[in-house]
């Protein structure tokens, strides 16, 4: 693991290694110097974003937009930049927080409704990307014996509607408030799904990880299909990394978690 960026990486970027600060959040792998934040990435990733985002005028939002290093590498031993933006999480314990992490969620993919299908995320073999085609039935995968009675629940559910696009599929946790300013959207996940089912994730994330009550969750917009099909999502995921052989997961405790959350949402 990459645990602070060296001295020469963050001077290739332009930013002064005296000011270093470890960023909360996340896998607490990203730092901030200056008007950057450094984290660990990929150039084609990078580049890609860049050209992407600085494209897109979304109204009402503002985005860490990639920085490349001098001399134009996206990827300096293996860590990227991004500008930094000003803004705080919002508290995850309050149920006011996620309708306005899916509102900006959906102002984001507003903006990104025309862009084209990235070829990158054809290559992508990272725990998610396997996730996301399991859960969309493009890639087979054996499920832990313990998922395997929720997995078999979720896979039921009808597909979600909607044209597939491209979209930030972990908005949670990348969504910065600031009072006085719009919110900020930050670490883009990119998927090519329906835009609705992105947002799902972010309700997915609410009833499976933070205790969120659905009788309590403002109306987000979505229907049923597409959380489930989050959930299936964030499950295959878990399976994935069980699969690579992760001795930290507790199966039953995971299985015990979904059933749950997919209770939430009238699938029992």
């Amino acid at each position: 693991m990459l645990h602070r960026p060296p001295d020469n990486v963050v001077r290739a970027f332009g930013a002064d290694p005296d000011q270093l600060l470890r960023l909360p959040g996340g896998q607490g792998t990203s730092w901030r110097a200056g008007d950057l934040v450094l984290k660990p990435g990929e150039a084609p990733l990078q580049r890609w974003l860049s050209s992407t985002l600085r494209e897109l005028e979304p109204a009402g939002l503002r985005l860490a937009v990639p920085v490349a290093a001098a001399g134009g590498a996206w990827s300096v031993a293996g860590w990227t930049a991004t500008s930094f933006v000003d803004g705080q999480e919002p508290d995850l314990r309050r149920p006011t927080s996620w309708p306005k992490i899916v509102a900006a969620g959906r102002l984001f993919h507003h903006a990104l409704a025309d862009a084209p299908r990235p070829a990158l995320l054809d290559s992508r073999t990272d725990p998610w990307a396997v996730a996301d085609r399991v859960a969309w039935g493009e890639q087979h995968a054996q499920f832990h014996p313990a998922f395997d009675e929720i997995a078999g629940r979720l896979r039921a559910q009808p597909d979600p509607p909607g044209p597939a696009q491209l979209v930030h599929g972990d908005l949670t946790g990348n969504v910065l408030l600031a009072p006085g300013l719009a919110p900020a959207v930050i670490d883009v996940s990119p998927y090519w799904r329906p835009a609705l089912w992105a947002e799902a994730v972010v309700v997915a994330d609410a009833l499976c990880f933070h205790g969120a009550d659905a009788a309590a969750l403002p109306a987000a917009g979505v229907a049923v299909p597409d959380v489930a099909r989050a959930l299936l999502f964030r499950l295959a995921t878990t399976n994935a990394f069980l699969a690579a052989g992760r001795t930290d997961i507790d199966a039953a405790a995971e299985a015990r978690r979904f059933t749950c959350a997919a209770a939430e949402i009238g699938i029992s």
